[in-house]
């Protein structure tokens, strides 16, 4: 009994991140891995303590309802244990909507409902404060980029990172025993990065790892890294649909329509106007130096880092959150996805929103005697990424 609950603790450890969601092929069945003849994975959505009972949503969707006995053995464990030395004992009165459960006891046929017989409890809020945790020590010792060489001989990427003082090129060499991840073509979180392998990588792709920088900041050793290949665009609002998520715009590139859409799980951002105006008294257009001095009074307080000068990117990751009945139409956005079936119609990983500033702290320098004004959307592929987010 003990090795079965050490298994049934590691398998709720790994899940408590939500992982990805498989899609399943065109006319197929779904398999949800979030439900066996055996248990049942997934988030508490409603609580009926007089009839004991759960209703539990697995990350792939599927509704399970769950019933509870007096027999039934209720546990509490932190997340990313993987063993139940770490649990305590709790009853039915401990449970809240929003925690993460595995039910092991016996599934009907129709994958619907079931009979626990133990209940393995990952808070709501333990998960939380683990995410937040997380999240700190990817900002704290975390790296982004745009990959712009891979040597396969000496398994070593260069990519391309985007600060205050400009661009600066950082080898990470890539070892067996590293922790890689990828993001697959329709996910959009950082928590659906697969497995994947060096071979994967390639030209333009963005990079976050979390390790440590060298002391000249030329060199990071890692020892996470999550890639993916991402399509940004920038472009002018023409209408919001707030019925059905999706958002319209003209791309400033190539002045083409596109659709944005909106998931639950997308991350919107608003670059607030009084920063924005605060850059343009400083002269924000004037190319990659214009940001200086930003750090210590943008939002987030984000500030110079050792070898780096003030981090754009740190910069992108406190902007305040916002919603989609926030983005009006005539504003300028920024939007980042996964490539997708179809090149008209994006799904929103990050949305930055007020971005003509930003875009302009991004844009190249102009040219002497130039004829033209450069594209609004120049800057785009300039190093600072916007597909990757925080665990």
């Amino acid at each position: 009994m003990k090795s079965l609950i050490t298994v049934l603790a590691l398998v709720i450890a790994v899940l408590s991140v939500q992982p990805a969601k498989a899609q399943p092929a065109a006319g197929a069945v779904q398999a949800d891995a979030g439900v066996t003849g055996t248990r049942v994975i997934g988030e508490v959505r409603t609580i009926d303590a007089a009839a004991k009972q759960l209703v539990v949503k697995t990350d792939a969707g599927s509704i399970v309802t769950v019933t509870l006995s007096d027999s039934t053995s209720y546990s509490r464990l932190p997340p990313g244990e993987t063993t139940m030395a770490k649990a305590v004992k709790i009853t039915l009165v401990d449970l809240g909507e929003g925690d993460r459960v595995l039910a092991t006891g016996k599934v009907a046929d129709d994958r619907k409902s079931a009979t626990a017989r133990t209940l393995v409890v990952m808070t709501k809020a333990d998960i939380a404060k683990k995410q937040e945790a997380e999240r700190l020590e990817w900002r704290r010792r975390g790296i982004l980029g745009i990959v712009s060489s891979v040597k396969r001989e000496t398994r070593e990427l260069t990519i391309s990172t985007r600060s205050a003082l400009g661009t600066q090129p950082v080898i990470i060499p890539i070892s067996d025993k590293l922790d890689i991840r990828r993001y697959a073509p329709d996910s959009i979180k950082f928590s659906d990065a697969k497995p994947s392998s060096f071979e994967e990588f390639k030209v333009g792709d963005q990079v976050r790892a979390l390790g440590d920088k060298s002391a000249d900041g030329t060199r990071f050793t890692p020892e996470k890294i999550v890639s993916g290949s991402f399509r940004t665009v920038a472009g002018k609002v023409t209408a919001v649909d707030a019925a059905t998520g999706e958002i319209r715009i003209s791309d400033l590139q190539n002045k083409q329509p596109l659709v944005i859409v909106i998931k639950a799980d997308s991350i919107l951002r608003k670059f607030p106007a009084e920063f924005a105006m605060m850059m343009a008294g400083r002269g924000a257009g004037g190319g990659p130096g214009a940001a200086s001095g930003q750090g210590a009074g943008g939002p987030g307080q984000g500030g110079p880092r050792a070898g780096g000068g003030p981090n754009i990117q740190e910069m992108l990751d406190r902007l305040p959150l916002i919603s989609s009945a926030d983005v009006k139409a005539g504003d300028t956005i920024i939007v980042s996805s996964t490539t997708g079936a179809d090149p008209s119609r994006l799904t929103a990983i990050t949305l930055i929103s007020g971005a003509d500033t930003l875009l302009a702290m991004m844009a190249p320098r102009p040219q002497p005697g130039a004829a033209q004004a450069p594209n609004p959307a120049a800057g785009l592929g300039s190093g600072v990424t916007f597909g990757i987010g925080l665990p």
